[in-house]
C-alpha cells in the first residue's frame, strides 16, 4: 500500500476529485485552506490581502499499482496551467486494515 498525497491550489479541486473517481478511487481525505509556499517557484500561497492564494491537500491510501496513474494525472494537470500549481508525493505505509 502506498499513501500519495497531493497538495494543490484550491482552483483545482474539482479536478483532484475527478481523478480520484476516474482512477476508481474512494477513499481519502481533504484540508482546506492549507498555507504555504512551494519550493519550485516559490510564490506563497498564504490566504491573505498580499498572497490571496490558498492551496488544498488530499491523501489517499491506495495500492501499489494506482500510483504511477495518480502521480501522472496530478503532472499532466499541473503542466496544462502552471499558473496554479499542484504537486503529489508517494510513500509506503503499513497498518491494520
Amino acid at each position: 500500500m502506498k499513501a500519495v498525497f497531493i497538495i494543490y491550489n484550491q482552483a483545482h479541486t474539482e479536478k483532484v476529485e475527478y481523478i480520484l473517481d476516474r482512477l476508481g478511487i474512494d477513499g481519502y481525505s481533504e484540508w482546506n485552506n492549507m498555507k504555504g509556499r512551494g519550493s519550485r517557484g516559490g510564490v506563497p500561497h498564504l490566504g491573505t490581502h498580499t498572497w490571496p492564494e490558498i492551496n488544498s491537500a488530499t491523501l489517499t491510501i491506495v495500492e501499489d499499482d494506482k500510483v504511477t496513474a495518480i502521480l501522472d494525472a496530478v503532472r499532466k494537470m499541473d503542466e496544462q496551467n502552471t499558473d496554479v500549481g499542484a504537486r503529489a508525493f508517494a510513500w509506503d505505509v503499513t497498518g491494520v486494515y
